[in-house]
Order: structure tokens, then sequence, then C-alpha cells
């Protein structure tokens, strides 16, 4: 009787937690409007905000001459699409925006994104075309997120967040996208806010 009583137990906590799973929301944490922006990405083409609404995207600030956060984010990226690829997710983009846009060609931005074991490069947008002041100006009246060329040197001031945006151009939330440890940056938890959203847009 104790043996029944136990896996009747477990049967109901398994499905309390599958249960709450399938009834997940996405809660909004910010409510950011992205500035409208026209920007060319690493493979020349033309990025608006206009050509990214209708799908949510994940944004995040980098540049490929950065010796510290840069490249673990680039790749803490490639990890979330492998999890978005899991679970079957399709309507999505990645936006990385330059903050070094002097150096930053379309093409500097291609070979950066060649060294990286991408799932799904279609998706990925790393936009440039625009001066240091605009992207200086853009990451904080959009994203609230300080950027900063400094007097000296040639490292720029950045945010190591990425950032939800949903499929009305507004950031939503954000993540973080750098950590020393693999458990700081949430993988799963940013593949289910993005897998929820786009099923709560179709209305599923």
């Amino acid at each position: 009787m104790k043996k029944k009583s136990v896996g009747l137990i477990g049967l109901l906590l398994i499905s309390v937690i599958l249960s709450a799973c399938s009834n997940y929301k996405f809660k909004a944490e910010t409510e950011y409007t992205i500035d409208d922006f026209t920007a060319t990405d690493h493979r020349g083409e033309e990025v608006t905000l206009e050509s990214l609404k209708g799908k949510p995207w994940l944004a995040m600030f980098i540049f490929t001459n950065c010796t510290t956060i840069c490249q673990p984010m680039t790749f803490n990226m490639t990890q979330i699409q492998e999890e978005l690829e899991e679970r079957g997710v399709e309507d999505y983009n990645l936006v990385g925006f330059s903050v070094d846009p002097a150096t930053d060609t379309p093409e500097v931005l291609s070979e950066y994104l060649g060294h990286y074991s991408v799932p799904d490069e279609s998706k990925w947008h790393l936009v440039t075309g625009y001066d240091q002041a605009w992207i200086e100006q853009f990451a904080l009246n959009s994203f609230k997120s300080l950027v900063k060329m400094p007097t000296e040197g040639d490292q720029v001031i950045h945010g190591s967040s990425f950032y939800l945006v949903d499929e009305n151009g507004i950031a939503v939330k954000n993540y973080t996208g750098y950590s020393e440890t693999e458990e700081g940056v949430p993988f799963d938890t940013i593949a289910i806010d993005m897998e929820t959203l786009i099923e709560e847009r179709l209305g599923k």
C-alpha cells in the first residue's frame, strides 16, 4: 500500500510539472521601443527595424576587435540557436550590432562569424553601416545600454546582455549574455521565451 501511495504521489508531481510547463506564459519585464534604423549586415544586405518586424529577435552589442567578452557572447548566441533548433523553432532572428562600425565592415563581420559553428547562418545579422555617435545613442535610447568609444585605445565599452525584442519592435526582456560560468547564461530560458512568444503570436 505504501509503495502504491509513493507511486501515486510521484505521478501527481510529474503531471503538475508537465502542466506548469505547457501553461507557461511569457511575461515581459521591459518595454523599450526600438528606434527605427537602417543598417547593413555581414552579407551586405540591408536590415531595418521594419524588416525585422513580424518575428521576435535576440539582440547583442559586439565588435570584432574585442579582446574580452564578445567572442564568448557570440559563442553563447550559437548555443541558444542550437537550443532553438532542437525545439524546432524557426521564426526568429539573431542581431549583433557592431559598436565599432568604422572597423567592422560587412566583410570583416562575415569573416568573424565564419570562425563559429553556426547552426543556421541565414537567421544571423551582424550589422554595421552607421557611425560611432549613432550606435552610442541608439544603444542608450533603444536598449538603455551604454556604448562608448574610449578616448584612448580601441576597446569599446559596452554591455554584455542579450535583449529579446518582440515581433512589434519592443524589447521585452534581457538576459546575461556572458558569464564566467556556463550556468550564468540562461540558454534554456531564452529559447523557451522565444518559442513562447512565437506560439502566442500564432495563437497556439
